[in-house]
């Protein structure tokens, strides 16, 4: 009477699918199986508790839809995604650009991956209309287990490969009162809705409709967070509510590189002229002839008497020598480094 009343995907019995804590046991199931964990009857409740939404396809109606799409089409390399969690607490920007995982797709690899993705969706959702408010059984049980987790992981290797798509936008847009890890966890989330929703049918790059949902959802954190100042006008601070991680490391960082160059050039291992070290000492106020404060090419060029285009000659020369020095430092740091972690791995363990 009850399911006469109510649909196979009403609020209530969704309610008693989510309430089932295990699978029929039936004499025809396929002894393989050997019975489901908890961590999947869990699973396999979460499943059966929402219905699945998929973007359709003609492909999926073919006689032979499972075996063209998975099996004669291409397999996709994953990304390496090793670049992306580092790279917002890397105090050197330039090294930011080195995200050599990255994946570019043509778009005839994105229609595999979104081909693959919703095709294991539809999938899901079949199962679920076939099994209904009922008790599955454990070998409809485990395809359907089978069929979400291809979604999970062609959905997660779609967001990796677009993980770069964020940053770029976030790099681009102006919103200097929100954090920028804020503003990537917004992109992130945007992304993979727009997994979700993108129809690869429609011969559109999926960077085409990304954008425009990343961007949105920055919109819509920014409007939130005017949100909030005008409702909480004197408790908010935009000095306690970002963050000043990344600049405290760059500044932690220059502050180390002076300091090695100032002993660089304090102690000659540049091996510097008398003339070189009189004008770098002088430029910039090192040393205790040069009294702290660093001086103009043209008030150098009056003391060692000459021009201050020859000035300039002499500084960038010096300066070339000092960052050699700098490179062959940072070469034999390098080595001592390798040299003393193969001394670890050769030594017998304790």
């Amino acid at each position: 009477m009850l399911q006469a009343m109510f649909g196979k995907n009403s609020p209530l019995s969704r309610l008693r699918q989510r309430q089932r804590v295990s699978v029929r046991d039936e004499s025809k199931a396929d002894p393989r199986f050997g019975g489901l964990t908890l961590d999947e009857e869990r699973l396999l409740r979460q499943i059966l508790s929402e219905p699945m939404d998929y973007i359709d396809s003609d492909e999926f109606r073919h006689p032979k839809a499972e075996k063209r799409i998975y099996h004669d089409a291409e397999e996709i390399a994953r990304p390496d995604v090793s670049w992306y969690r580092p790279l917002m607490d890397d105090p050197q920007p330039d090294r930011q650009a080195k995200n050599t995982g990255t994946v570019l797709l043509t778009a005839a690899q994105e229609r595999v991956l979104f081909l693959k993705y919703n095709y294991a969706r539809h999938r899901v959702s079949q199962l679920q209309l076939e099994i209904g408010p009922a008790e599955p059984s454990e070998e409809m049980a485990r395809e359907l287990l089978h069929w979400y987790s291809n979604a999970s992981r062609y959905r997660e290797q779609i967001a990796e490969t677009n993980l770069a798509l964020v940053l770029a936008m976030a790099k681009r847009t102006r919103m200097s009162e929100v954090d920028f890890a804020d503003l990537v966890s917004e992109g992130n989330m945007a992304l993979l809705r727009s997994v979700d929703k993108f129809d690869c049918g429609r011969g559109f790059k999926f960077s085409t409709y990304a954008c425009r949902a990343i961007l949105k959802a920055f919109s819509r954190q920014g409007m939130k967070l005017s949100k909030y100042r005008q409702r909480f006008p004197t408790d908010f601070d935009p000095a306690l509510e970002k963050s000043n991680h990344l600049e405290t490391l760059r500044r932690t960082h220059e502050l180390e590189a002076a300091a090695e160059v100032k002993y660089i050039v304090l102690s000659n291992d540049a091996e510097l002229t008398n003339v070189e070290q009189t004008v770098i000492h002088h430029r910039f106020g090192l040393g205790e002839d040069a009294g702290g404060d660093p001086m103009t090419l043209e008030q150098v060029g009056q003391i060692i008497g000459v021009t201050k285009e020859r000035v300039r000659q002499i500084q960038n020369k010096a300066l070339e020598k000092i960052r050699l020095t700098l490179e062959l430092y940072a070469n034999r740091q390098d080595e001592e480094e390798a040299q003393e972690e193969e001394g670890k791995a050769s030594s017998p363990a304790a």
